[in-house]
């Protein structure tokens, strides 16, 4: 039998506790910041690579990759994130040998080119993925779970004050550039 909560034991274990809760925190906001990141540059960076795809043999490709059965497409849609491991691997090395700014210059330019052609990939294999009653099934629940922690983040006081500063830097540039156009 357990003896009864007293106070030291309470804050004994709030105390214990509390460098989990701010790990986990840490990791919330670290992951909403990558999230936040692919959402930014989701649209912008398939749209690009679909400018690129419009060349001759990319459209060829782009044809064959959407005629794909529903596990092909899986195939292909999960390929980048295997190909890119080499490369974050590489960049983790040049971290450890002292190269931080050559590291995470790799780690960037493979994260934005690798959530581009995710991007696209997945535009192009999106219909076919979602036959795949399980892939729809976690597809639905990731969506919603990414909406409720965007909620969350847009909710928070960085969020609406970096948002604000946005919106009065944009107010100042736009007041600057009419003066600068008014003729003397």
């Amino acid at each position: 039998m357990k003896p009864p909560p007293t106070e030291s034991n309470s804050l004994l274990h709030t105390l214990a506790r509390l460098p989990f809760r701010l790990l986990k925190s840490l990791f919330g906001w670290l992951l909403a910041l990558v999230i936040l990141f692919e959402e930014w540059g989701w649209e912008p960076l398939q749209r690009a690579l679909a400018w690129v795809g419009q060349l001759p043999g990319l459209r060829w490709l782009e044809s064959r990759i959407q005629a794909l059965p529903p596990y092909g497409a899986l195939a292909i849609f999960l390929l980048p994130t295997l190909m890119l491991l080499p490369v974050k691997l590489l960049a983790l090395w040049l971290i450890g040998q002292g190269k931080l700014l050559g590291g995470t210059l790799v780690i960037l330019t493979a994260k934005v080119v690798g959530t581009a052609i995710v991007a696209r990939l997945f535009r192009l294999t999106h219909e076919t993925l979602m036959q795949l009653a399980w892939f729809a099934r976690l597809y639905t629940r990731w969506v919603t779970w990414k909406e409720a922690l965007l909620t969350q983040v847009r909710a928070s006081w960085p969020w609406r004050f970096s948002r604000a500063m946005k919106h009065r830097t944009q107010q100042r540039w736009a007041r600057l550039r009419a003066k600068l156009k008014q003729p003397d």
